[in-house]
């Protein structure tokens, strides 16, 4: 298996920078873009659990767009082969003493480069 391709590594963090700009910016419509429309894709949130695109809009729809802001580090990028990656990094939201982790699953689907799988939690 080849881990991080130079040209795939690029691609992943590009769609993962895209996807994070769309967060803080509460660019709702890019968020939709960016996970697979499908009913086996999940979200783990800090208070919900989301199952199914559906219900990932749903929940992006409804979302405050106060205090989105946040500070990213410690960022993962790893893929495997040309369709399959992971992203991981820790946050913090401005103004807040709280660490916040985020994972997410990424495939290449035929539309470009889609989260499957997300987690979000937080740490005192």
């Amino acid at each position: 298996m080849q881990i991080n391709l130079p040209d795939v590594l690029a691609e992943v963090t590009a769609a993962f920078e895209r996807y994070e700009a769309a967060l803080v910016d509460n660019d709702v419509t890019t968020l939709h873009e960016m996970f697979l429309k499908s009913s086996h894709t999940i979200r783990y949130g800090v208070a919900e659990n989301l199952y199914g695109y559906d219900a990932i809009a749903a929940f992006r729809d409804a979302r405050s767009p106060v205090n989105l802001d946040r500070i990213l580090r410690n960022t993962v990028i790893t893929t495997y082969g040309q369709d399959f990656a992971t992203a991981n990094t820790e946050f913090q939201r401005k103004g807040s003493g709280l660490i916040g982790r985020q994972s997410q699953t990424w495939v290449k689907a035929p539309e470009g480069w889609r989260i499957t799988s997300a987690h979000v939690s937080l740490m005192a």
